[in-house]
C-alpha cells in the first residue's frame, strides 16, 4: 500500500483554498434549493446514486437528474449545451479524459470546499483533476486502470494444458504478455459459443485500448512536438493485435460495436476466457446473481507488450459544478457527499479503486478475510503502478472520434493497418492544426 501511495503521489500539487466552509459544516442546509444534474449512467453507479436521497434528507435540498448516459453520450450532450448556451444545470459527471475539453464551464472547487477535505484525496488524483490551477472536479472511487480477469477452470483442465503445451511449446498459465493472450485467445475460442477474449470496438474505448497497446509496443501517440506519431511500426503491431484476433474469430463478431457494458456482460455470461477490464466489474463478475463465472474468476496484473511495458491507460471519474450554477455551495455539497468516505467505501466495495487515502487503507483491512477481494486489490494495486493518462490535449476526444473509424476499417479488413493509421494520423493532424495546437 505504501509503495502504491508513493507512486501515485508523484507530481502532486498544492491547492489553494479560498473558501470559508469547515468540514463540520458539511453537508450544510439548503432548504428549498433544487440542483439539476447530468450523471453518468450504468448499473454499477446506481448504489452510489441511492445516497442522493440521504443528502436531500440532510440538507433539505432536492436533486433533479436531467439525464443518465454513458460518458460518450453525455459528452455529446454537454457539447450541445455549450454550443447552444444551455448550461443551466449545476452538477455534471466528469472524467479526467474528457475534462480538458471544457474547463471553462466548471467552477473551482478549491473555493467551495474545505482544504482538509481536498487533502484527504490521493494527491495525484487531485493533480489530474486540476486544470489551469482550477480544481474542476472531485474524484470518485472510480480510479480506472485495467487488469486481466480470467476463468480459472480453463487453466486447471489437464487436457487443455496438455493440448496447449503441444501446440505452443510452453505451459498454459494466466497470460503475462499480450502475445500469450493472443495464443490463448485463439486456443480457447470455439465460435459462436465461446471466445478467447473481447475488446471494445468503437469511440474513445477502442482508441484508448489502441493507445495503451501502442505504448506497450514501444510507440507514442503524440511525439514531443505534439504531432501524431502512432502510424509507426509500433502502431502497426498494436493495431495488428486487434486485427488478427478478429480474423481468427477469437473475439465475438460484434466486437466493433462493443462498449464497456457489453464487455462486462460478455465476461459475466461465461462465454469469454480472458478479459482486460476495469476494477468496477470485480464484484459483478463474482456475484452469482449477475455472473455465470462467479467463484471461477481470477485477476492478475495486465499483460506486457513486446517492449516489456504493460498496458495501463488510466483515468478517473468525478463530479463537477458549473460556473453558471445559481447555488454553487449546495452543488459543491452534493459533489462532496457523493465522493466522501462513506460514498467511496460503498463504491469501492464493488471493486472500483478509491481516490481517498483513508479508503484505500480501510479496503485493505476489510479484504483480509476475503480471498477474492484480496486478489482483486492486489492485482489492481500492481496494475496501478503501470498506469498512464491519455495524451494531455484538449482534442483527445475529438481525435478519438476521428481515429476509431479507421481502426475499425482495419479490423474489418477494409484497409491494412498501415493504411488505416496513416489516414487516422492525417485526420488527427488536421484536428490539432485547426485547434491551434500545431
Amino acid at each position: 500500500m505504501t509503495r502504491f501511495l508513493a507512486g501515485v503521489a508523484a507530481g502532486a500539487v498544492i491547492c489553494a483554498w479560498a473558501g470559508s466552509a469547515l468540514a463540520a459544516d458539511l453537508p450544510g442546509k439548503f432548504d428549498g434549493v433544487t440542483i439539476d444534474a447530468k450523471l453518468i449512467g450504468g448499473q454499477q453507479y446506481e448504489a452510489l446514486y441511492a445516497r442522493i436521497a440521504d443528502w436531500e434528507k440532510a440538507t433539505g435540498a432536492k436533486v433533479n437528474v436531467l439525464s443518465k448516459k454513458n460518458h460518450f453520450e453525455l459528452d455529446k450532450e454537454i457539447k450541445s449545451d455549450i454550443a447552444t448556451g444551455n448550461i443551466t444545470w449545476c452538477v455534471g459527471s466528469n472524467h479526467s479524459s474528457f475534462a480538458p475539453q471544457y474547463p471553462d464551464i466548471y467552477t473551482d472547487l478549491n473555493a467551495l470546499l474545505p482544504k482538509e477535505e481536498i487533502d484527504a484525496f490521493v494527491p495525484a488524483n487531485i493533480a489530474s483533476s486540476t486544470l489551469g490551477g482550477k480544481l474542476v472536479m472531485l474524484p470518485r472511487a472510480q480510479f480506472d486502470v485495467s487488469a486481466l480477469y480470467y476463468q480459472k477452470s480453463l487453466y486447471q483442465d489437464d487436457a487443455k494444458k496438455a493440448a496447449f503445451k503441444e501446440k505452443y511449446g510452453y505451459d498454459l498459465a494466466p497470460p503475462d504478455t499480450w502475445q500469450q493472450v493472443t495464443d490463448q485467445a485463439i486456443f480457447f475460442s470455439s465460435p459462436p459459443d465461446f471466445y478467447g477474449t473481447q475488446y471494445a470496438g468503437k469511440e474513445e474505448a477502442i482508441n484508448g485500448r489502441f493507445y495503451e497497446m501502442l505504448v506497450a509496443e514501444g510507440g507514442e501517440y503524440l511525439d514531443a512536438d505534439g504531432k501524431p506519431a502512432f502510424n509507426s511500426e509500433a502502431g502497426v503491431r498494436a493495431l495488428d493485435w486487434f486485427v488478427n484476433l478478429y480474423k481468427a474469430k477469437a473475439v465475438p463478431a460484434g466486437t466493433t460495436n462493443y462498449l464497456w457494458d457489453d464487455l462486462g456482460q460478455g465476461f459475466a455470461s461465461g462465454t469469454i476466457a480472458v478479459n482486460l477490464d476495469w476494477p468496477g466489474w470485480a464484484s459483478f463478475f463474482n456475484d452469482p446473481k449477475s455472473s455465470k463465472v462467479a467463484g471461477n474468476v481470477g485477476v492478475k496484473v495486465q499483460p506486457a507488450g513486446s517492449s516489456g511495458k504493460r498496458t495501463g491507460w488510466s483515468g478517473h471519474h468525478g463530479f463537477s459544478v458549473t460556473e453558471s450554477c445559481a447555488n454553487k455551495e449546495a452543488a459543491a455539497s452534493l459533489v462532496w457527499f457523493l465522493t466522501n468516505e462513506d460514498s467511496q467505501k460503498l463504491e469501492s466495495a464493488a471493486g472500483p479503486l478509491p481516490t481517498r487515502t483513508a479508503v484505500w487503507e480501510y479496503n485493505i483491512k476489510q479484504a483480509e478475510s476475503d480471498p477474492y477481494r484480496k486478489e482483486v486489490l492486489s492485482a489492481f494495486q500492481e496494475a496501478a503502478k503501470h498506469a498512464f493518462a491519455v495524451p494531455q490535449t484538449a482534442s483527445w476526444i475529438e481525435i478519438s472520434n476521428a481515429v476509431y473509424p479507421e481502426l475499425q476499417a482495419a479490423i474489418l479488413g477494409d484497409k491494412t493497418s498501415k493504411e488505416a493509421l496513416d489516414a487516422a494520423a492525417a485526420k488527427a493532424t488536421q484536428i490539432l492544426e485547426d485547434a491551434g495546437s500545431l
